[in-house]
């Protein structure tokens, strides 16, 4: 099966029309986060969206926890899968589900050792997909994604061993690693922000480049 690419914090509709146009099956749209790059205001969020259509999976990345509270940032925005990058409390995607009929649960699990593998197939239960990533949700200032960094794909590997829904790999991959990330996890899918990306903005050479080496 081919991996599907994600590109995320995009910034603009142009951007989201580069990423469609090179080859991207879904983009990130980054709303109020604690840290990390690529927060962008709800109502561009719409815009993206609604300039975007069904062309490609449009992901809501949300730090809410609260089922309502995520239920009302989809129905401002519009976007059709939603990418829950902390826990959640119990039920929400349960309640998610019954309220956005259609929308997709993405659960964020930040890969910082083996206890991630449990928590994985915990989640695995009720979402719709995972998304494993090397952030922090454990420190004073939350890392909920963003952060430029690997983890480690021994574990990342066995989540994919363990669950029956799609994986996505992000953390630290850029048009070098790529290849190597999937030969060595076997994702669903990856999901790339910072590695092809200069001064902050989406380099259209390295998001090229990183979409063609998952091809190889």
């Amino acid at each position: 099966m081919k991996t599907q690419v994600k590109i995320c914090c995009m910034g603009s509709i142009e951007e989201a029309n580069t990423a469609i146009e090179l080859g991207a099956s879904a983009i990130g749209l980054v709303s109020r986060m604690p840290s990390g790059p690529g927060p962008i205001e709800e109502d561009l969020i719409a815009e993206i969206v609604a300039a975007v259509g069904k062309r490609v999976e449009t992901f809501l990345l949300t730090c809410e926890k609260r089922a309502d509270a995520i239920i009302a940032q989809q129905r401002r925005t519009g976007a059709n899968t939603l990418q829950l990058v902390d826990s959640v409390e119990a039920g929400a995607h349960e309640a998610i589900r019954d309220s956005l009929d259609g929308a997709r649960i993405v659960q964020v699990i930040h890969v910082v050792g083996d206890d991630s593998l449990e928590e994985a197939i915990d989640a695995a239960k009720t979402a719709d997909a995972l998304l494993l990533d090397s952030g922090n949700p454990k420190l004073a200032v939350k890392e909920l994604g963003g952060t430029g960094r690997r983890h480690d794909w021994k574990i990342s590997r066995r989540i994919v061993e363990s669950v029956a829904i799609p994986v996505y790999l992000a953390g630290g991959l850029n048009p070098e690693n790529v290849r190597e990330a999937i030969d060595a996890v076997r994702p669903y899918g990856v999901d790339v922000c910072s590695g092809v990306r200069t001064n902050g903005r989406l380099d259209r050479e390295k998001a090229r480049d990183f979409i063609m080496r998952t091809a190889d």
